[in-house]
């Protein structure tokens, strides 16, 4: 899977809104933060368009301003502004030639997972799991955050994934694996399976994160992507930020021992404590590039090919 073109000073950046909408304010904000970093940019025309209230236009409005950023050759990279609600509307209308024709540093989470996936499976191209602009950047974009997006998109030979100080890797289930990196926000994920956009997980290494969520719903939708045979088909699983997740209940049965059971019986190696997702700091993670994770070393590791 290739890398698409560095993101340089001077370059153009394309910010888009593929899921929930910002204020017309707050626009003016995510302009600035991006200029103040040296880039040019260019605004989707549907950043403060209102549907149904919490969506930045219908489906076909929104797929269509990310459609043309693709095809814009003025701009070098495609930014979301944040994540929320609704991609699952865009992506029947999404242009898979023009965006495959156009290879493009891509980036976003939560919401943007469908994306992600969509993206990986059918233009060939590895995505960023990172930093959105109103999300994190405009704000609190803390320095290990940022360090950690621009290693990512401008990586050279092989890159090593790093967690920030004082977040050590852990293990659930030891091993060593190579596939590619897939995954996301995990109901995303699940919400995912049985349509033409599940994520293909033959051979893959799998990345999950999940937020603000009764570990009830974590529960349904993890056995979802088991009783899916998605586990027996991939070659690792990476856990990542379980942000706000809570058990109520039983408050020391939580994510990971979730993930215990969810994983039983299965000969795969399990990294969980990446700190990638709905947390900070929020670490970059390059899906659909050749991934290496290894227990032993407690080591996550991506070979650049551009």
């Amino acid at each position: 899977m290739k890398y698409p073109k560095k993101l340089q000073q001077g370059d153009t950046v394309g910010i888009v809104a593929t899921s929930s909408k910002l204020s017309t304010e707050r626009i003016s904000e995510c302009v600035k933060c991006l200029e103040d970093m040296g880039y040019k940019v260019k605004t989707a025309g549907n950043l403060d368009t209102v549907y149904a209230g919490f969506m930045a236009g219908t489906g076909k409005e929104r797929a269509d301003e990310l459609n043309k950023m693709f095809a814009d050759p003025e701009v070098d990279a495609i930014l979301c502004v944040r994540g929320g609600d609704g991609s699952s509307r865009i992506m029947e209308y999404l242009d898979y030639e023009v965006i495959k024709n156009n290879p493009k540093v891509f980036v976003g989470y939560s919401d943007v997972t469908n994306l992600h996936t969509a993206i990986t499976k059918n233009c060939g191209f590895v995505t960023f799991h990172g930093p959105m602009v109103s999300s994190n950047m405009v704000d609190d974009f803390d320095e290990e955050t940022k360090a950690s997006f621009f290693e990512a998109i401008n990586a050279d030979g092989e890159y090593e994934f790093k967690n920030p100080e004082g977040f050590p890797i852990e293990v659930l289930k030891e091993g060593k694996a190579t596939g590619r990196l897939i995954g996301g926000n995990l109901s995303l994920l699940s919400a995912g399976m049985g349509t033409p956009f599940q994520m293909d997980a033959k051979d893959a290494i799998i990345f999950i994160e999940e937020v603000c969520e009764p570990l009830s719903k974590i529960e349904k939708w993890a056995f979802h992507l088991r009783n899916a045979g998605v586990f027996n088909e991939c070659k690792g699983v990476i856990l990542g930020q379980f942000t706000k997740v809570e058990n109520e209940d039983l408050p020391e049965y939580d994510s990971i021992r979730d993930f215990e059971d969810v994983l039983e019986g299965l000969d795969i190696p399990v990294l969980y404590n990446v700190q990638s997702g709905h947390g900070k700091p929020m670490m970059t993670l390059p899906m659909g590039a050749e991934c290496t994770i290894d227990t032993e070393t407690k080591t996550i590791k991506f070979k650049v090919e551009r």
